[in-house]
């Protein structure tokens, strides 16, 4: 499940930066893909739409969310916790 996860992440942020997949790193930044604030946004919209979770609202400001935004591995991890917490135990 986390792969298939990580894989529609990575296919949504490269969607957003119009790169290929391939070109999207996961240690690389929204900065580094060209993503803005605006592209963020987007972003996380498209990630709660896909995975029908809710993104924290203060997602942007990682001393006060647990939804890290620094690199694309740490948005895949974010997404994942999200996923599982909402699955029934």
């Amino acid at each position: 499940m986390a792969q298939n996860i990580r894989d529609r992440v990575v296919a949504i942020i490269a969607e957003q930066a119009v790169l290929e997949v391939s070109d999207v790193k996961m240690n690389a930044t929204l900065d580094d893909l060209g993503i803005d604030s605006l592209g963020l946004v987007e972003s996380i919209f498209a990630i709660e739409e896909a995975f029908d979770i809710q993104v924290p609202f203060n997602a942007n400001d990682p001393k006060d969310s647990a939804f890290d935004i620094s690199s694309v591995a740490s948005i895949v991890s974010a997404v994942i916790a999200l996923v599982a917490k909402q699955k029934p135990a």
